[in-house]
């Protein structure tokens, strides 16, 4: 099953299938949502440690080394690599957003500054990148990030990054508002669990989002992977 017929929501059962995508480097750009060190972070407490363990062994498995042998590619294609990333600017969080000050598993006091805010060195930007601070969950209400992509002349974005059912889905839908083509890769993101990351893949797509493979994103832009040495 490819990409055309997966992820298939109940709506789109049935559905004729999606024509075939054109992605050319010039107007495409990949945008990587919130791997930082905070969410690598292993909790003190066994239970918790139980719980997120699916998650890490996914995220440092599959998630982050495709997605960082995907931006090599991309580098080494020419094509730009976005980030974005949970922070805010003032040391006791003022000027977060309503949803990161709520109590909760989602109530995030990220200064911009400190160790667990920023991208984790195996996704480090690499020299000269579009790096993008938001107090929002989605990368294009929170940042200028919406002129950066018109004056760039972008018009697709390809998706990877942390939590599928948060973030990443957020930004999926204002981007599509924006109309902007956009394409989430399965293979490098996640969410809390298993689950989690499939039902919104198949909310997500078809309307917001086509959802693909790394392997098949990579055939349909022509981009071959190379042999990556492992970081130090």
């Amino acid at each position: 099953m490819g990409w055309k017929t997966a992820h298939r929501s109940f709506y789109y059962q049935g559905a004729p299938e999606p024509a075939d995508l054109c992605l050319p480097g010039n107007e495409t750009a990949m945008l990587s949502i919130d791997v930082q060190n905070i969410y690598m972070e292993i909790p003190d407490d066994a239970r918790e440690q139980a719980r997120w363990a699916p998650f890490h062994k996914r995220m440092r498995e599959i998630v982050i080394p495709t997605t960082r042998s995907l931006q090599h590619d991309f580098r080494k294609s020419g094509i730009d690599v976005i980030h974005a990333r949970i922070a805010c600017q003032l040391q006791d969080g003022r000027d977060r957003s309503l949803s990161q000050k709520k109590p909760g598993w989602n109530y995030l006091l990220l200064p911009k500054d400190e160790s667990a805010s920023q991208i984790v060195p195996e996704l480090s930007p690499a020299s000269g990148e579009i790096v993008l601070t938001k107090t929002t969950d989605s990368a294009l209400t929170g940042t200028n990030l919406r002129l950066i992509l018109s004056n760039m002349g972008i018009k697709n974005l390809v998706l990877t990054g942390i939590f599928t059912d948060q973030c990443v889905s957020s930004t999926v839908r204002s981007l599509a508002d924006e109309s902007f083509n956009v394409i989430v890769l399965e293979d490098c993101c996640a969410a809390g669990t298993e689950e989690l990351h499939l039902r919104e893949l198949e909310i997500i797509n078809m309307i917001y989002c086509h959802v693909l493979s790394s392997w098949e994103l990579r055939e349909i832009m022509g981009l071959t992977p190379a042999v990556h040495q492992s970081s130090a």
